[in-house]
């Protein structure tokens, strides 16, 4: 059995869609993993795991059944975006859309209304009219014993800055389908830099790519993603 703690929300009443999609990915190994989310992941639920030997697809189930989400081996399609600079990334933060207006204020990794180590407060600015990055540094709260952050938590760093390249302010969207891997996950309070590129636009269907790196310019983590239009009134 497996909860999803109400901490880890994207918008108020579900699970974050990286989140949830890291916890996708923990479960079933290393290496590029696609995450898929079939249905609005609940909060502090009780649910399952199923493996399919035949597969290699783990699921994450409901008690009734449903499935949640569920991940199997992935590859990548396109180039990881690069790192920006550390002013540009300075400036986008500064320019974040959501410190105006944002569809999901308690968002886990991009939410203004979240405190220090409560969420992660990664807010991802525009660099230009498709791409997005933020300077970020995560909280002690978030490191292991080892000061690290786990799987889920970095996949969530790199869940949102994807979803403002298509820009939260013009559509309200959500996480459906995310590959991405962690190449080396970063400790609580090491300097990162956050990028997000939004590829393209297919109907209700936006083409995202995102990667992590350190202030140095090393790859913390990548991932492309497919985010889905939806009705902001369904997720309040």
């Amino acid at each position: 059995m497996v909860t999803i703690p109400a901490q880890f929300n994207g918008p108020e009443h579900s699970g974050n869609g990286g989140y949830v999609a890291g916890l996708l990915a923990a479960e079933l190994g290393t290496g590029p993993v696609t995450s898929t989310l079939r249905i609005p992941p609940p909060l502090d639920t009780p649910l399952t795991w199923e493996h399919d030997a035949e597969t290699g697809e783990v699921r994450l189930l409901t008690t009734g059944g449903a499935v949640v989400g569920s991940a199997a081996p992935g590859q990548f399609a396109r180039d990881v975006p690069p790192a920006p600079t550390a002013t540009e990334a300075e400036q986008a933060l500064a320019a974040y859309p959501g410190f105006t207006h944002h569809p999901f204020d308690r968002c886990f990794t991009c939410g203004t209304a979240r405190g220090d180590g409560d969420g992660l407060r990664l807010f991802p600015g525009p660099v230009d009219e498709h791409r997005t990055a933020a300077a970020w540094t995560p909280h002690a709260a978030f490191g292991g014993a080892d000061g690290v952050l786990d799987v889920p938590t970095t996949w969530a760093a790199l869940d949102c800055p994807g979803g403002w390249a298509a820009d939260f302010t013009r559509q309200v969207m959500v996480l459906g389908r995310m590959t991405a891997e962690v190449v080396r996950p970063p400790r609580a309070g090491e300097e990162c830099l956050a990028t997000g590129v939004l590829r393209n636009r297919d109907g209700r269907k936006f083409i995202t790519d995102t990667a992590l790196y350190t202030a140095g310019g090393e790859l913390l983590g990548r991932a492309e993603q497919i985010w889905i239009q939806v009705d902001a009134e369904a997720f309040r």
